[in-house]
Parts: C-alpha cells; structure tokens; sequence
C-alpha cells in the first residue's frame, strides 16, 4: 500500500498531537505550558534564544512555560513549520517553508543586504520586514513574534573536491551543489553555473559524505562548523542574510488570555534584542573556529561579488517580483539600492 507524503504527514502529526495531549493532561492543572520546538542543535543560535526567552518569561511571571524540544526531535524545520500552522505545535523557530507558501522564498532573496548594520535595519526589531513576513504569514494561520538572525550565508565544498569556485558561471560548471529545497533557491544556483541539487537539510551531511552533492549551499559558518569534518573550503559569497522566524500558531496566540501575551510577547523581545546584539559575534566567533580547523576561508573580490550580485539581480529578483508582486518587490529594491 502506497502512502502519500500528505497522509503520511497528517498520520505523523496527529499522533504526535494525541501523544502531547495525554502528557499535558496531568500538568495543566498547575499551569500551562506549550510546545517550544527547533530543529538545529544546541550550538545554534535557535537553542540559545530558546534558553534566553524561558529565562525571560519567568522574569515576567507568566503562569505559562516552555516544553522544549531541540534538535529536531519533534521532526525536521519544514516539519515544525507545517506543525506550527496545523497547530499541533504551538511555538517554533525555524524558516519560511515556502512549499507551504512560495512567497517565503522571499527569506532566501540574494543581496538584499551586505551587512550587519544593514541588517538589523532591515530585519531586526522594529525592522519593516516584520510586517511584510507577518501578512504572509497570516495567510497560513501563523504569527512570527521576531525575526532571528543566523548570519550571512555562503558556499562550502566537501574534501576532495579540489575546486574553489568564485567566478561565475565560469568556475561551477560540473559542481553538484545541495541547495535548500525552494525553486528560488534552484533558480540561483543554476544562473550561476552550478548543477543545483535540491536536498533537505536532514540528508545534507550524508550527501556530503557520500559524495551526492560535491558542496553546499546557504550555509552561515556556525552550521559550516557542524559540518566541518566532512568540508575543505568556505567561499564567503555571503550571498544571502539568513534569518528565521519565531513562529506562533496564530489561532493558539489569538485564544490565549491577554494578559499572558503579552508577556509572552514581552519576553519574546527582550530576548531578539539579546540576539541581535550576540549574532554577529556569535557568527563571527564561527567563522573564526572553521579557519582554526583548518578549512580554507575564500573571499570574493571586488569584480567577482559585483559580477555574482548582478547576476541575481537581473535573473532571480524579476523571477520574485511575479511571486510577491510589484509593490513588495519595490520596498526590497529601494531597501538594497537597486534602481
């Protein structure tokens, strides 16, 4: 018998919502508590904000607490996105899923910004991507409480290999690259030369291992340090800012008593301010440990990263404006310098 991925999906979710039902039973006479699910591992950003916010919601006295579930235990990040719009869990951190939404591919849009302080203007708090991510979101019955950043992302290529790609097209020809699962994301990669290698990231470390893919693509330095014994360079195209969304079940936030909200919410900002000010030292301090290991860091010069950044804009911008439409696709413009 044939199971679909769909069937399958909601046979998985719906266990696991009876399963958290009947362990809730017993506590939720003395207080509540929710779900608070990442899928990364514990020397990720995700797990140290996690940390952070259940500190700062018991400063604030909530009679609501975190069950925590790092590491994926609780399914991959595209799972704990699809779990976070059905409901069954109800907080996560993770990425915009965009086989649930194309217009989240609009997380992954390359050369939006080139740096730090650019950064936290555009997606920091009180930054106006908030706003635009949340009307997408509201869409697919969720609330993103902050944007969390991972920092830039680059290409890394697996031992072996022996190539260091920095022009493009011309030096991908032939290279396997593992991309995120987006057509966004495909699109990119194949403008620049690269055989573009859709993979999630759950199969990523055993396709570098065995060879399936000969690099990897979107990667800040912190999970180029997960990687690392399987990896011999790091080309620092920083080709993207990576960030992700705090997620809310939307339906759940909205039945929540008002006064809990917003110290959920109050805790939830005290802790994005904590990350934006840690990330880039964080992601620099990464950086710092993949050369110590002995990985080759590369950067672009000055005619390879214009030649890298006109390359997106002229192909992979016009291809997202038909996706979110003109009027957010100018706001981006204007927000990267692109006239």
């Amino acid at each position: 018998m044939t199971i679909t991925k769909n069937v399958k999906s909601i046979i998985t979710n719906c266990a696991l919502a009876a399963t958290l039902s009947i362990s809730a039973i017993g506590s939720a006479q003395a207080d509540e508590t929710f779900i608070l699910a990442q899928a990364m591992t514990t020397d990720h950003i995700f797990h140290a904000s996690s940390e952070k916010f259940m500190a700062e919601l018991a400063t604030q006295n909530s009679s609501y607490s975190a069950d925590y579930h790092p590491g994926g235990d609780l399914g991959d990040w595209t799972s704990q996105f699809e779990q976070t719009m059905q409901g069954v869990i109800p907080m996560t951190m993770t990425y915009g899923a965009s086989e649930f939404d194309g217009r989240l591919d609009l997380t992954w849009l390359g050369y939006v910004v080139d740096s730090w302080d650019k950064a936290r203007e555009v997606y920091g708090p009180n930054g106006p991507m908030l706003d635009v991510y949340n009307k997408i979101l509201a869409d697919n019955d969720l609330v993103s409480l902050g944007i969390i950043p991972a920092g830039f992302g680059s290409i890394t290529i697996r031992k072996g290999v022996g190539k260091i790609p920095t022009n493009f097209p011309e030096d991908a020809k032939g290279i396997k690259m593992r991309v995120v699962p987006t057509p966004l994301a495909v699109q990119r990669f194949k403008n620049w030369g690269f055989s573009a290698v859709p993979m999630p990231f759950a199969e990523l470390y055993t396709g570098l291992q065995l060879g399936t893919v000969d690099g990897r693509a979107f990667g800040p330095a912190v999970e180029i340090w997960q990687m690392r014994d399987v990896l011999e360079s790091y080309i620092l195209t920083r080709d993207y800012f990576e960030h992700a969304f705090w997620l809310v079940n939307k339906d759940w936030w909205e039945d929540l008593p008002a006064t809990e909200r917003e110290k959920i919410q109050a805790a939830a900002n005290e802790t994005l301010k904590w990350a934006w000010q840690e990330a880039e030292a964080i992601d620099n301090s990464y950086l710092e440990k993949v050369r110590d290991h002995g990985i080759k860091i590369v950067e672009l010069n000055d005619q390879e990263l214009e030649k890298a950044k006109q390359a997106l804009y002229a192909s992979e911008w016009p291809y997202m404006e038909k996706i979110v439409g003109s009027e957010i696709m100018g706001m981006m413009r204007k927000i990267a310098g692109i006239n």
